[in-house]
């Protein structure tokens, strides 16, 4: 089962998907509407199949300056990246719980990480995301539902074709995948690719400050 907002891409899904094993239900949906959100799980379970895998992928960046912060813009990738997971999870977790078995994926970012140039609201909604996913873990765990997040670093789609600086290890999608398969068929919490920029960037978080700043503003100089 598939779902996004428009009919067209999930059209061009099929399409691509042709040929593959399976078969592919298509389910439109905005995941900023909670009441869709619910209707759409509700229809799964019952027309469909029960969800026995969620990857819980939909998000937005919205690169921002300080000079061209705007609140509106961090409530707008709040919205999407963050409640649209909750709703999500409100959804699938009761019969997920009820079964005593389920896997759930959010999708984060390795800029959850670290506050980073350009990533000021971006960054603070996949942290959200993170902070999330370690606060449900132990608990879903008892209850049989594997809760994983995925923490990407650059992975060539239309949302990194915005960012107007050098992107370090940046992977090809199909790669991106295979490395997100991957982690899906384990139990591991964290799931992140490409791993040697996940090393530094969990080195950086770990730095002192007046270090930490030293590197960001660097990324500066080269915009």
């Amino acid at each position: 089962m598939a779902s996004a907002r428009g009919q067209e891409a999930l059209e061009s899904l099929r399409t691509e998907a042709a040929g593959l094993p399976g078969r592919i239900s298509l389910v439109p949906l905005d995941v900023t509407d909670a009441t869709a959100v619910a209707a759409a799980v509700r229809h799964i379970e019952t027309d469909i199949a029960p969800i026995g895998l969620a990857v819980l992928n939909a998000g937005s960046h919205r690169p921002m300056s300080a000079e061209s912060f705007k609140a509106d813009d961090v409530a707008a990738l709040l919205n999407l990246n963050v409640m649209g997971i909750a709703h999500c999870l409100e959804g699938l977790l009761p019969a997920m719980i009820g079964r005593g078995q389920g896997q759930v994926a959010l999708v984060a970012s390795l800029a959850g990480y670290s506050g980073l140039p350009s990533a000021a609201g971006y960054g603070a909604s996949k942290a959200a995301v993170i902070n999330m996913a370690e606060a449900l873990r132990p608990e879903l765990e008892g209850l049989g539902v594997t809760l994983q997040v995925v923490n990407p670093g650059f992975v060539e789609t239309p949302l990194t074709d915005k960012n107007d600086f050098p992107m370090p290890f940046l992977m090809p999608a199909d790669k991106a995948a295979g490395a997100f398969f991957r982690g899906l068929q384990s139990t591991q919490f964290e799931i992140v690719f490409p791993r040697r920029f996940a090393y530094l960037m969990k080195l950086l978080r770990l730095l002192p400050y007046r270090l930490f700043f030293a590197l960001t503003r660097r990324t500066l100089s080269k915009r």
